[in-house]
């Protein structure tokens, strides 16, 4: 086996490009968050969230200090917003709900009837209009109040979190049908209690992660049975969790520490959160073996990675009806050695990462495309978790211009499930741009230009709008015609022949 290069794994991702029509129920939708696009962050009655508090106030980090107070606004332009999916005539809009404009303090007793209303119109809107809502209930956006008592720190939070959910299902569910009860936990857990770059900001690396994504787990699994046992058979709909989800490549196939490194990446990144839901309950064995033998060198009697009980354990497996991942990126991996102390936060990983920039000329912010990461990644998927349905919940790339060879690569790969076998059963992409957390303003994700230096915030469809709206019409990728074979019968008196050149044939002696 000979190493591969970084050129030859992207030919290889390109070399196939296919053409057809994905299933006809097959969900190609658009996506956002509360946070990043409605605005209104102190409008009616609303609560504040810990990123009103963080991005409000000097040095949070934010490029020019931006925040999320306005958005794009989508709070008081829900109408133009409706306009725009009508216009793409996408089949779902992923949005999500946020936690202080329904309880401004994080618990029932605070309701916002006028937060509701907002909601209601929304879901109604898109019904009208033959969408389906895919909702988000929680995604990063903790009421403040909720973060005053710990945060996801505190066991409570599971019962609250819970009663939230509770909440939503009982006034959403008879039109809402597709849940997802949080977005991307791991970058929760670890930026936002691990390195300290999100909020709540807390920089406890060696335990506050782990400690925080068992709570995390435990309250995903509480409110996916609690819609088991109170609305799934009146409703008949589906919940999940919406897991970050990078795809990690060995940067030499033939060393096998960097293959172990790989794997072990993936269940760090991955099955952190989807090996407890889709296997077994419990974590993978690689995060806990690695957690265990760094808390080992590091003198403490037992690992910073909690334990489920056996009774937990049986709470958790299972509390899943699809998986929806979120992708952006792919990333190589090598193993490292001695080059971390035992006491660094980075030590339980004991790995070095680089992006895998598909694009060598071109810069594109803080990710970097890698459209063939897609195929590979949703393979690993299918393996890993037992072929489960899957949605694509986010996937776009953060470019100054537009790129839409990056969508052709990426859906073309997705497309492949025909050949692999894979049961893709839906794809969405960023439906305009918007304020994009740690990195506020700068990147434009989003199929829709947003102005945010106009007060109306107007929305301007991009190239790669239409190029999506030309997928979503045609549901793939037509055979181009000058590819089409023709097919008939040449004329009775056509004459077929060969030829040759006296000099050109080889004299016989």
């Amino acid at each position: 086996m000979t190493t591969m290069t970084i050129t030859e794994r992207h030919r290889e991702g390109k070399q196939m490009y296919h053409y057809g029509h994905f299933s006809q129920d097959f969900l190609w939708g658009v996506s956002s968050s509360a946070y990043q696009i409605e605005g209104g962050y102190n409008q009616d009655g609303k609560g504040p969230s810990v990123w009103d508090v963080v991005s409000n106030n000097p040095g949070s980090g934010i490029p020019e200090d931006v925040n999320g107070n306005d958005a794009c606004d989508s709070y008081n332009r829900l109408d133009e917003d409706l306009y725009m999916l009508q216009a793409l005539k996408v089949k779902s809009y992923r949005f999500s709900l946020s936690w202080s404009r329904i309880f401004p303090n994080g618990r029932r007793a605070s309701l916002n009837q006028k937060g509701i209303d907002y909601y209601n119109r929304l879901i109604d809107g898109l019904l009208a209009r033959q969408i389906t809502p895919m909702v988000t209930i929680y995604h990063w956006d903790l009421p403040q109040a909720l973060q005053d008592i710990g945060g996801w720190q505190n066991v409570e939070m599971i019962d609250i979190f819970n009663d939230y959910c509770d909440f939503c299902f009982a006034t959403f569910g008879d039109r809402v049908k597709f849940w997802m009860t949080m977005n991307d936990p791991q970058g929760l857990a670890w930026l936002g209690y691990g390195t300290g770059r999100i909020p709540p900001k807390i920089r406890e690396p060696g335990t506050a992660p782990y400690q925080v994504a068992h709570n995390l787990i435990k309250a995903h699994a509480t409110a996916y049975h609690t819609y088991d046992d109170k609305y799934r058979a009146s409703q008949g709909g589906m919940v999940s969790i919406a897991l970050n989800a990078e795809w990690v490549e060995p940067k030499d196939i033939n060393v096998p520490r960097d293959l172990v490194a790989a794997d072990r990446a993936m269940q760090f990144n991955v099955g952190w959160f989807a090996h407890p839901i889709f296997k077994n309950g419990d974590y993978p064995e690689a995060l806990k073996a690695q957690v265990l033998v760094k808390s080992e060198l590091q003198g403490l009697k037992q690992s910073r990675l909690p334990s489920f009980t056996d009774e937990e354990k049986n709470l958790i497996k299972g509390t899943a009806d699809m998986f929806c991942a979120n992708h952006y990126t792919s990333r190589l991996v090598t193993h490292v050695t001695g080059a971390l102390s035992p006491a660094s936060y980075l030590s339980d990983w004991d790995y070095q990462e680089e992006e895998i920039l598909d694009q060598p000329t071109t810069p594109i912010g803080f990710t970097r495309a890698v459209s063939f990461g897609m195929r590979r990644l949703l393979n690993w998927i299918k393996a890993e978790y037992g072929d489960p349905d899957i949605y694509i919940t986010e996937n776009s790339v953060a470019t100054p211009r537009e790129w839409v060879q990056y969508y052709k690569q990426t859906l073309t790969n997705i497309f492949s499930y025909e050949l692999d076998g894979v049961k893709v059963k839906g794809y969405a992409t960023y439906l305009m741009d918007s304020f994009q957390f740690l990195y506020g303003y700068l990147f434009g994700y989003g199929l829709h230009h947003v102005d945010f230096n106009n007060p109306n915030r107007p929305r301007t469809p991009k190239f790669s709008a239409h190029f999506y709206y030309n997928i979503i019409k045609d549901n793939g990728f037509p055979l181009p015609e000058d590819e089409k074979m023709i097919y008939g019968e040449f004329k009775k008196d056509f004459i077929w022949s060969s030829a040759t050149a006296s000099y050109q044939v080889k004299k016989l002696t």
